[in-house]
């Protein structure tokens, strides 16, 4: 079968979602589990943007060492110069250029014609020859450009010494007929395509960006971008995990498939989901909490009789287990490592382990069966360590419907404890206001959210809060059975971001581009 290589973007684009804006250690986090799973390329991010997405990318260009590590770049010498910078000592560098090329964006953005476009990315593209083996050239909005002058500058590309030619449908405008004519016109009519691979860069502004993708693949497509759980600028990106089965699923139709290790999926999603404050939808395809789940009767009754009537994906196959192995109060460490084992958390330290088994251990007290996902929640709360400024120690609340609530805050300081009590609109306002009053920082509360890790009236639910200081942002995640428990853990783990932040201050900057 033909191979499709997979060029992920999750630390670059997925990171220009809203709201999600990833630290260097969460970013090398998340490469090494794409490492794992196997992509070929890894788009880590815009050295340009600032002095902190250059450092990001350096992170990870020295921390992974089995694929291609790539930066993103405009048109330009001193972006290209930032990439050089930022994947020293990458195994394998790599860098991505783009340049818009439609007539919208030539008009109104760059204020080009057509002459020009040509002229800049052919002195681009050898300028960046002179420093990369690999690189990747996008003509920006190619879904909106005319043909004709896409395969003029496609060869030019190719004259120009680029590896690979990415066609972004940058606004996710196309049809899949559209989009896979696109790659089938340039297979025909530009000299010298042969000697370099074609790339499928989706969005999914109309939710097409999987089928587009797919459409790419069957009409000569090398590579698909995109990103894990699809996200990305607006609607988001294509779904690596979507792809990835749905050619593993229907081989013999596409004749092409990855080089995924396709058990790491699941686990990839979840760290992702972790760590970008994104929530995966139920319904979402392949890693959805319902991509597996049967309630109708009929389905159910036929699931027991055979289950490839309604599932045509086995859990097992991107990394879920049913386990047998019920955990408790009463269970042992030994126990609890083999669970870690069986639930692909094999690389711990034995600090690492005790920290999660004390952790379990308080859970277990008040639920009577911990499951696999409440294991996966505590491990995963506090996956990236943050100095710790500030720590829980003592929660108090008073909740009363026709009074003020109240709560009373303990904190561990440099200092030592700390306690206060604060009254508030409710009971979590109160537990914020006592923390506040501690800490002393004045914050604003840009987001919070609640999601119930597990089933049951003793679940564990986990807070999502985002902190925001004046141009500094934080995400913070608290999990416990109780909400306003973790609501409070949530608030001083985003407290203890934002200060360590804030102490860098230039990570968080961005320049006000637009990016295919």
């Amino acid at each position: 079968m033909r191979k499709i290589y997979i060029f992920d973007t999750t630390l670059r684009d997925g990171e220009q979602s809203p709201g999600v804006n990833l630290n260097t250690q969460e970013k090398v986090e998340i490469a090494l589990q794409l490492e794992r799973l196997g992509v070929d390329r890894i788009e880590a991010g815009f050295p340009a943007a600032s002095p902190g997405d250059l450092a990001a990318v350096n992170a990870v260009a020295r921390a992974v060492k089995n694929a291609t590590v790539i930066g993103l770049a405009r048109s330009r010498e001193q972006d290209i110069d930032a990439v050089r910078e930022a994947v020293k000592g990458a195994q394998d560098p790599g860098i991505h250029l783009f340049l818009a090329t439609s007539p919208i964006h030539r008009k109104h953005k760059l204020k080009m014609e057509k002459e020009q476009v040509l002229e800049t990315a052919d002195r681009m593209i050898r300028y960046a020859k002179q420093y990369f083996d690999k690189i990747e050239f996008s003509p920006e909005d190619a879904g909106r450009t005319e043909l004709d002058f896409l395969c003029e500058v496609t060869e030019l590309a190719v004259k120009a010494g680029a590896t690979v030619v990415n066609i972004p449908d940058t606004v996710g405008y196309l049809t899949p007929y559209e989009y896979g004519n696109i790659f089938k016109t340039l297979k025909e009519k530009v000299a010298g395509i042969e000697n370099i691979q074609l790339s499928a860069h989706c969005h999914d502004d109309l939710g097409m960006a999987t089928a587009n993708a797919l459409a790419a693949i069957l009409n000569g497509a090398d590579q698909i971008e995109g990103t894990i759980n699809g996200i990305g600028e607006r609607a988001g990106n294509t779904a690596i995990e979507e792809v990835a089965l749905a050619l593993h699923t229907r081989a013999e139709y596409f004749n092409a498939k990855t080089a995924l290790n396709l058990k790491e999926i699941a686990k990839t999603s979840r760290l992702v989901s972790k760590l970008t404050g994104m929530v995966v939808p139920g319904n979402k395809a392949i890693v959805g909490a319902n991509a597996f789940a049967h309630e109708s009767g009929i389905h159910q009754d036929g699931m027991l009789k055979e289950k490839t009537t309604y599932e045509i994906i086995s859990p097992e196959t991107i990394g879920l287990k049913d386990s047998k192995l019920v955990l408790g109060k009463h269970s042992g460490r030994h126990a609890f490592r083999e669970k870690l084992v069986d639930l692909g958390y094999d690389k711990l330290t034995e600090e690492q382990v005790n920290a999660a088994f004390g952790k379990f251990k308080d859970v277990a007290d008040r639920k009577k069966n911990v499951s696999d996902e409440d294991i996966r929640a505590l491990l995963e709360e506090k996956i990236i360590e943050t100095p710790e400024v500030f720590a829980l120690e003592h929660l108090v609340v008073s909740f009363d419907s026709h009074g003020t609530p109240s709560a009373s805050v303990k904190l561990k300081t440099a200092q030592g404890i700390k306690q206060h009590t604060a009254e508030g609109n409710g009971s979590v306002d109160s537990i914020y206001h006592a923390i506040d009053a501690i800490s002393g920082e004045v914050v604003e509360l840009d987001d919070y959210t609640i999601k119930s890790v597990t089933d049951g009236t003793d679940a564990l639910g986990e807070v999502h809060v985002v902190l925001k200081q004046g141009e500094v942002t934080a995400q913070g995640r608290g999990v416990s059975t109780d909400i306003l428990e973790a609501s409070a853990r949530a608030y001083v783990d985003a407290l203890n971001r934002l200060i360590d932040k804030r102490n860098a201050p230039t990570r968080n900057r961005r320049d006000n581009v637009t990016l295919i």
